[in-house]
């Protein structure tokens, strides 16, 4: 029941995907084919289904019309060629083992961008619902140019697509019914039998399912490389859906998966589905929730819907041809709905995290499309992330009501420094972007205080780098010169090995310690005890 069922809601989508990506209908079926088939052999996840999705579909469309705008035959081409290179980009990762890629993707980057990219989407559906056909532009130019064609708008496609619209949201209370599938039979129906009724709507068309033989395309050194660069963009998006989608189903179920195995099992899809001249796949949000919904429990239900959607098509390919297509930009618009949901961009402005994130990204794909939003929010992370990173600050700290504790005293006044001794703390990890600045802050706390013992605590730093090591041997020895002595504390053991290999004059073996800040000061008490008596 629930192959049956999600082969109710794969087919109608997979013509709907390709139409978005630009692609014949032919396109979006031999990729749901090819990707049902690829990761049911390979794939771990008992719910993940690889089909088209409306993100790789919508990124697919964004990339090939800005190499070959204007030429539908060389896009073919070039979507070929990306949707072979992005498998071939997934092999490679599975290869190498970078099974954690998408974790380099901030969530509120996803967030944002699918937001943007569910609004970019429905307003691309927008002309077909009110049967104004395609229309060019980015998303802004297409919904001013669909509002100023008000008096253009075709009633019976408007009617019938609302209507559709209608019926997929009621429907939708019944989780195992193939709405979809049932509201393009109807569609069908209407258009076939009662054609008066709704006069001059366009059609989706006949559909071909020649499957060409498996064949790489004849593409130029130049274009492959401006691919490359594309198809690692699909790639990462594909699968920080599909590792989303993925991660949240065996969650839910307590099952294990290994994202290296799914890297093998996405890239062997995609391969096939560009060799094929297919769409790109991945485990989408949509799909994978509705087989999760209908009752599968192992990736049987995957592969039997395979089976189901080869005998459709085989059998009942003609009468697509005769879906309305406002009927399919209601699908399409339906499906997307989760999307549109804008409370998970809403929670960070309460949390006050992530909220330029999630708004770049959705505003980068409604102004940019969707390709040049999703690198410029990616690059926004990135930016945002080392900037964190780059932030020095040094806390000055105090025992904690004569326990073993130490903590910052400016937020706990309560805790009283030890007489004699300065203990300050770098509150980020320390790298070359940050460790001149942290350690000025350092020397001057140090300059400023009249204790001659300093005891450093670099809890926050798994490791150093060079520039971190020369900076410290630059403090230490400008505290010698004031006849101070330095300890660091709380020494993780890839820091503690590297200061070792480094044997700085003025940062000795003794003053490098693993413990916690309360027993590197009874170390440093122990040893300024012999000096303090001779000098007496």
């Amino acid at each position: 029941m629930a192959a049956l069922s999600l082969a109710g809601l794969l087919i109608p989508e997979a013509v709907a995907y390709a139409g978005i990506a630009g692609l014949p209908p032919q396109a979006g079926l031999v990729a749901l084919c090819f990707g049902l088939l690829g990761y049911g052999l390979i794939g771990q996840s008992r719910f993940a289904i690889v089909a088209s999705t409306s993100s790789t579909a919508a990124v697919l469309a964004s990339a090939t019309a800005s190499i070959a705008p204007g030429n539908p035959q060389q896009q073919m081409m070039l979507a070929a060629g990306l949707v072979l290179l992005t498998g071939v980009l997934f092999a490679g990762a599975a290869f190498l083992e970078l099974g954690r890629i998408a974790d380099f993707i901030a969530r509120p980057v996803l967030r944002g961008f699918s937001l943007g990219l569910g609004l970019v989407v429905t307003i691309k559906q927008l002309p077909h619902l009110v049967g104004l056909g395609k229309t060019p532009g980015v998303p802004l130019e297409t919904l001013m140019d669909v509002g100023t064609r008000f008096p253009q708008w075709h009633l019976p496609s408007l009617l019938l697509g609302l209507a559709a619209l209608a019926l997929l949201f009621g429907l939708s209370r019944w989780r195992r019914l193939p709405a979809a599938l049932l509201v393009m039979g109807l569609g069908i129906l209407a258009a076939r039998l009662f054609p008066q009724a709704i006069p001059d709507v366009a059609l989706v068309g006949r559909i071909t399912l020649n499957v060409a033989r498996p064949d790489i395309p004849d593409l130029d050194l130049a274009q492959w490389e401006r691919l490359g660069e594309l198809a690692l963009a699909v790639m990462l998006m594909s699968y920080a859906e599909s590792c989303t989608s993925i991660r949240s189903t065996a969650l839910r179920h307590g099952d294990t998966v290994d994202p290296n195995r799914d890297l093998w099992a996405l890239g062997m899809a995609n391969i096939l589905s560009g060799l094929f001249q297919g769409a790109p796949v991945g485990a989408g949000y949509s799909a994978t929730s509705a087989n999760e919904t209908f009752g599968a429990t192992s990736r049987a239900a995957g592969m039997l819907s395979l089976a189901v959607v080869l005998i459709a098509i085989t059998t009942l390919l003609p009468l697509l041809a005769f879906t309305p297509e406002p009927v399919l930009a209601a699908i399409v618009i339906h499906a997307l709905a989760h999307n549109l949901n804008p409370r998970p961009i809403l929670d960070y402005f309460r949390l006050r995290r992530g909220r330029t994130l999630a708004v770049s990204a959705a505003l980068g794909a409604l102004l940019f499309g969707v390709l040049d939003g999703l690198l410029l929010a990616v690059g926004i992370s990135f930016v945002r992330t080392i900037m964190d990173l780059s932030k020095a600050s040094v806390s000055r700290l105090g025992r904690l009501n004569h326990g073993h504790d130490y903590v910052s005293i400016s937020q706990f006044p309560e805790a009283r420094e030890e007489p004699g001794i300065l203990i300050l703390r770098a509150d980020q990890p320390l790298y070359f972007a940050n460790s001149d600045r942290t350690a000025s802050l350092i020397r001057q706390e140090s300059d400023a205080s009249d204790a001659r013992i300093v005891i450093i605590s670099l809890e926050e730093s798994p490791d150093l780098d060079a520039s971190v090591v020369e900076s410290l041997a630059e403090l230490a020895a400008h505290l010698a010169g004031k006849g101070k002595t330095v300890y660091l504390a709380r020494l993780k053991p890839e820091a503690h090995q590297v200061l070792s290999r480094a044997a700085l004059k003025d940062l000795g073996e003794a003053a490098l310690i693993d413990l916690s800040v309360d027993g590197a000061v009874h170390l440093a008490r122990r040893h300024a005890i012999p000096a303090d008596s001779a000098s007496g």
